[in-house]
């Protein structure tokens, strides 16, 4: 990195090329090198890159009027962005429900941290302030989120300011923490959260989260049918709520368009980001349901908590504007014939050395790698498996998303795919080929 830059980047040990044009599934860099964006830079970019309307649509916004207060002032286009993401949600969320926006999924899941408090709060409820969680989650990168966050490493330097509110374990069947096996387990690790709550004798949980779909941290690890339904069901009966964190999984990521749908589950809030402007602006937020807005509203009637840049107008123009093409070209229902034609493309990579599991639900994939195919041993952390494979993909001109953990937190490595949603069958094989060049190379530094 030169000695003069100025940008604090992610890691100063490392140069970084410069983007300058994106188009489709397709980023160029200022060298003029082309990289296929397999991940959606971080399951961000859903319409695909350069689409002109939304930025016109933003430049149009911007021009008439560019920022107003939330506390002074509405405007139309945040209503009409509110009111289009309540026809996605669950039915049992629409009559009643309301959305409140911010700038990113940290955002939304630490407003949804303070709503579950003030929930309680409004119902005379104060001792219940606790969002539990599960054991390898992550759920954000603000304090609050962090505290709610069970990955390991991330919290692990944040320690003394973060509180421990408590944490199940996860459902990865794959690598099941408690060594049971699907269907005999009878759903043992969602029964953790019954036995919590029974044993919570101050009553001072006030809510549970969780990705319907594991993103980053597992590496798109979908639960078995019935777990959903059971974690909602234990929550009902003790009268706790239910957060299902969508910043990854939703606006049709799985080929619905919350992955709650897949198992017919009402949450009490759901929380999205990424794909909600496909990364044209920032935005996140809640979509809050009938019975938390109800509290508020017959209670104090204020939420207290707020950001500067919630509802921004060209945010909400930027949503509008995605939402138009992802209806106008039908991209939703577009998902699963994308998904079949990336996991076809992938299929071969099974057979390889190095590859453990290949999984995934719509457009959310991943590809696990192990240091013995026969026993799935992962690779040690200090290997770095996945940064190696995402680096020689780079190399080769694919973007993935690496991560480690996923196998118990600190081992495990793993890269995410999670291409926009218009990534044609020839862009899916281009993908899956610079990925088996990358493992060779990888495996032959071995």
């Amino acid at each position: 990195m030169p000695n003069d830059a100025a940008l604090f980047p992610r890691n100063l040990k490392k140069e970084y090329p410069i983007a300058v044009r994106g188009e489709g599934c397709w980023i160029t860099a200022a060298d003029g090198k082309r990289y296929l964006d397999a991940a959606g830079q971080a399951a961000v970019v859903n319409i695909g890159h350069g689409v002109a309307s939304v930025a016109r649509a933003m430049a149009e916004q911007a021009s008439q009027l560019a920022f107003a207060h939330s506390a002074q002032f509405h405007t139309a286009t945040a209503e009409k962005l509110a009111a289009r993401l309540l026809t996605l949600a669950p039915e049992g969320m629409r009559e009643g429900g309301r959305v409140y926006f911010c700038s990113g999924g940290s955002e939304a899941n630490e407003t949804a941290l303070k709503l579950a408090r003030q929930y309680f709060i409004e119902r005379n409820r104060p001792e219940r302030f606790r969002v539990v969680s599960r054991r390898q989650s992550y759920h954000g990168s603000t304090l609050g989120a962090m505290a709610m966050s069970g990955n390991m490493t991330r919290r692990e330097p944040y320690q003394p300011l973060l509180p421990e509110w408590g944490h199940i374990d996860p459902c990865f069947c794959l690598h099941c923490p408690l060594g049971l096996l699907f269907p005999e387990c009878t759903l043992a690790c969602a029964e953790e959260l019954e036995t919590m709550l029974r044993h919570d004798r101050e009553k001072s949980i006030a809510a549970f989260i969780f990705e319907p779909v594991v993103g980053a941290t597992l590496g798109a690890a979908a639960p078995p049918d019935g777990y959903v339904q059971r974690i909602a069901e234990i929550c009902r009966s003790h009268d706790v709520l239910l957060i299902a964190d969508e910043v990854m999984t939703g606006m049709g990521r799985t080929g619905k368009p919350f992955a709650v749908d897949h198992w017919n589950v009402v949450p009490d809030m759901i929380t999205f980001g990424k794909g909600a402007a496909s990364g044209y602006a920032p935005l996140g937020g809640v979509i809050v349901g009938p019975r938390v807005v109800e509290a508020t509203a017959q209670g104090s009637g204020a939420f207290q908590h707020g950001f500067t840049y919630q509802n921004h107008p060209v945010s909400m123009a930027a949503g509008n504007a995605v939402l138009d093409a992802l209806e106008e070209q039908d991209l939703f229902a577009r998902v699963p014939d994308a998904s079949h034609a990336l996991f076809a493309a992938l299929e071969p990579l099974k057979q390889h050395l190095l590859v453990g599991d290949i999984r995934g639900l719509g457009l959310l994939s991943a590809i696990e790698f192990v240091k013995d195919k026969a026993t799935g041993a992962p690779f040690p952390r200090e290997e770095n498996i996945a940064g190696k494979i995402f680096q020689a993909a780079m190399n080769e001109g694919v973007l993935t998303y690496p991560t480690q953990g996923c196998v118990d937190g600190v081992n495990g490595d793993h890269i995410l795919l999670a291409p926009p949603f218009v990534i044609t069958a020839e862009e899916c094989h281009i993908t899956a080929r610079a990925i088996a060049v990358a493992m060779e190379q990888v495996l032959s530094a071995l």
